[in-house]
Parts: C-alpha cells; structure tokens; sequence
C-alpha cells in the first residue's frame, strides 16, 4: 500500500527535486530527493582543533598543547574554545542552507537539524562540568521581519530535540541580540569583515550565561568574524566558555577558487548599491 500511494503521488502530485531537478518518487515534505541528501556527507580530513579549518595533509601543524592547529589559530587564539561544522560549505549542503533560508522551505531545518546534532553530540565530552546555554546567532530585528524566522535558531531548535538522553538543553534565542544592520560582507577582507562585525551584538540577558558555558550556534562559518565577534561579546558578559557548532564552513581550499557568496540577498543589494 505503501508503494501505491507513492505511485498515486507521484502521478497526482508531480514535482521536482530542488537540488538536481530529479522527479520525486517519494512522499515528503521536502522537496529533496533521496540521492542528493545521501550525498551530504561530513567534513573529511585533518582539521585544526580550535577553528576546524581544512589542515594541509600530513598535518604537521601543532598549538603548544599538541592539537592539530592552524597558522591563524597559532598566532591569535579566537575567543571561542573550539567551532565544529558538519560539512563543507559546497554543493547539496550549501543548497539544503539556502531552500530553507532564503527558499523559506521550512522542512529542511529538520535535515539540518539532525546534522547539527551530530556536531553537538562530538563536542558534548568537551561539556564540563555543566551542560552549555544554547545560544543561536541572531539576525537584525529588520532582517528577522522580512525573513519572518531566524534560520539558525530554527536548526537549534530541531537539532536539541535530537540531543543525547544525558544533555539537557535548552534554546534561549533572546540572550543575543543584534544591535545594528552591517554592511555587506561579499568582498571584504578579513579584517573588515571584522570590524564590520564590531559591536554588531549585544548580549540581552546577561544572567542567564553568567558563569556558564555557552554553545553558540549559527548557519555558516564563513572566515569566524561574525561567530568570533558573539563569542567576545558573551564572554564579556560572563560567559566561562563558548563552543561554535554550524552546519558548515567554507574552508580556504574552496574560498581560493571563488569569491565568496555566503549571502545572494547581500550580493544583489551590493551589486544595485555599486551600479
């Protein structure tokens, strides 16, 4: 019976994979065929312990407590203790990021959801001694009502639901707020991407991280300005420790090939306010 309605669908129902343009076979909410969703697979490789860049094989790099670590990591600590992404900023899982945030596909955040999770779940022996907040990086007051959701907070959410039995946690999507808009990030360097970001967020509720471990969590790691400007930030404010869990990251292997292209909504605003 199971195969018939799939049939009956299908025949009724005809509709395309988003990502391949495959027809879909399948009954689902999302628009993805079976195929491009195995073919999301996680980050491989040597990766730097603090910042999970992509690490030159055989990784001789080390930090002065013997972790694999990147050039930049050796010679700037970031304020957070460690970031971990699912997968590489490319193909079926930068199209799976962008159907939900600017596709407003809203089923895909289940499928990211259980990505993060994994991410969670590698970092969880690192959670000592209590259990992290959850904070999602949060999006501009403006930006939150045009968009009508908050992407990262919106995988946060789905991701906690899949937590292992012994974490308990909990979302506060409302400690962190964003203060001001910031220009576009497409074709800026490093260090204006992070000034860019410079007083960008504002830590809302300062009592609920005092003292505590935090587990910053947001869509993409593009170059860390954005996550590393919320992790000085909640520091600031008390916070004892702040690990960075996304979904993925654009390593300087692909980055040296492109320019980058993390937001199409930035990039058409850029290119109108440039003629």
């Amino acid at each position: 019976m199971s195969v018939a309605a799939e049939s009956l669908f299908a025949t009724l129902f005809p509709s395309d994979c988003r990502l391949c343009g495959a027809p879909l076979v399948r009954i689902s909410r999302l628009p993805v065929c079976e195929n491009c969703l195995a073919a999301v697979k996680p980050v491989e490789g040597s990766l730097c312990g603090i910042c999970g860049e992509r690490l030159p094989a055989p990784a001789a790099m080390a930090n002065e407590k013997g972790q694999p670590c990147c050039s930049r990591c050796r010679e700037q600590t970031p304020p957070f203790a460690k970031a971990l992404a699912y997968g590489s900023y490319e193909g079926g899982l930068r199209d799976l990021v962008h159907l939900l945030k600017y596709h407003q596909v809203k089923p895909a955040a289940a499928v990211l959801g259980r990505m993060l999770s994994e991410v969670i779940q590698e970092l969880a022996p690192r959670f000592k001694p209590a259990v992290p907040v959850v904070v999602p990086v949060p999006l501009h007051p403006s930006k939150l009502r045009e968009r009508g959701f908050n992407q990262s907070e919106m995988v946060a959410v789905a991701a906690v639901k899949l937590k292992p039995a012994h974490l308990e946690l909990g979302v506060r999507a409302h400690v962190l707020e964003r203060r001001r808009q910031t220009m576009s990030q497409t074709g800026l360097t490093e260090r204006q991407r992070q000034e860019n970001m410079r007083g960008a967020f504002h830590v809302a509720r300062p009592e609920e991280i005092d003292g505590r471990e935090v587990l910053l969590v947001d869509d993409v790691f593009t170059t860390g300005a954005t996550v590393s400007e919320c992790a000085r930030v909640l520091r600031r404010a008390g916070a004892s420790r702040v690990w960075v869990a996304t979904l993925a990251r654009t390593m300087k292997s692909e980055a040296a090939h492109a320019v980058l292209r993390e937001d199409p909504e930035e990039e058409m605003q850029s290119m109108a306010a440039h003629g």
